[in-house]
């Protein structure tokens, strides 16, 4: 199964026994929307509801902060996700949430895991069905590991503002990322990390919601000044859209790209930390 599947593939796979298909929505407040309740609305027929809302660890400082590999596992298990399924994910959301459901999913041990390219709506619009309630599958077992080698934490980042080991690259609007924009969350600092480029998530996509080719998604990233041979920390507001970024270059062929998971919600948030303004530099 390829990384990213189309509608039409998803339509002539439906009913495999391997299969599994799952809703991964998820929305930032100032959206106004209720994941859930859309999720039982209108979904995918057959598609388990992930609630990436509730898939974070509560004990962390930073809020939307990756859960435990245990806490994972356990959630996958209760959506009859298991060894040996082929999982595709898929979202409503305009921060493409399925890409922190695929990098989560990746990150804790599953081996065959797709993107619905356009998500439920490209679905809808071309007239297929959808279903309403609650998905229930029977228990599964999820062989869980932790993979932390592709994530990075504020001490790491902030040692590679020095070295350059890494490039880093943000996920958010320009205009948050010069510090144009004021942040929406109280306490938070305008602006970026040091060194940092910008690649809006945003800029990502075709005007119908679905990925940009491989040459086009090359040419943002080279236009942004990333060099695609070297290594990539990739960052946003929360830790979510910066998954956009990581699939993106997966697209690409790209392994060697981290998760800073904190981004800019902690980075923001702690006043003996350097900040940049305007274009990157």
């Amino acid at each position: 199964m390829d990384s990213l599947v189309t509608t039409q593939w998803l339509a002539d796979e439906m009913g495999a026994s391997d299969l599994r298909v799952v809703d991964a929505s998820a929305f930032l407040p100032e959206h106004a929307r209720d994941a859930g309740l859309e999720y039982e609305a209108c979904h995918i027929p057959g598609a388990v509801f992930m609630d990436l809302a509730n898939l974070v660890d509560p004990n962390a400082p930073v809020a939307n902060t990756l859960p435990s590999a245990e806490r994972f596992a356990s959630r996958m298990q209760s959506l009859g996700l298991g060894d040996g399924s082929r999982i595709v994910v898929y979202d409503d959301s305009p921060i493409k949430s399925s890409t922190r459901a695929w990098f989560m999913l990746t990150m804790f041990g599953a081996q065959n895991v797709a993107l619905l390219d356009g998500g439920i709506a490209k679905w809808k619009a071309e007239g297929r069905p959808c279903a309403q309630g609650r998905e229930t599958l029977r228990h599964r077992h999820f062989t869980v590991w932790s993979d932390q080698s592709h994530v990075r934490s504020k001490a790491q980042v902030l040692a590679n503002i020095d070295s350059r080991a890494e490039q880093l690259v943000d996920a958010r609007g320009a205009g948050r990322f010069t510090g144009d924009v004021a942040e929406i969350k109280p306490g938070l600092a305008s602006g970026h990390i040091p060194g940092a480029r910008n690649v809006p998530y945003a800029s990502l996509f075709a005007p119908d919601g679905t990925w940009k080719k491989p040459d086009a998604l090359r040419a943002a990233f080279e236009a942004a000044g990333v060099a695609l041979d070297r290594p990539v920390i990739s960052s946003c507001g929360s830790g979510m859209t910066a998954n956009v970024l990581i699939f993106a270059l997966h697209l690409l062929g790209k392994g060697d790209v981290s998760l800073y998971d904190g981004s800019w919600s902690e980075w923001g948030a702690d006043p003996a930390l350097p900040v940049e303004t305007g274009p990157a530099r």
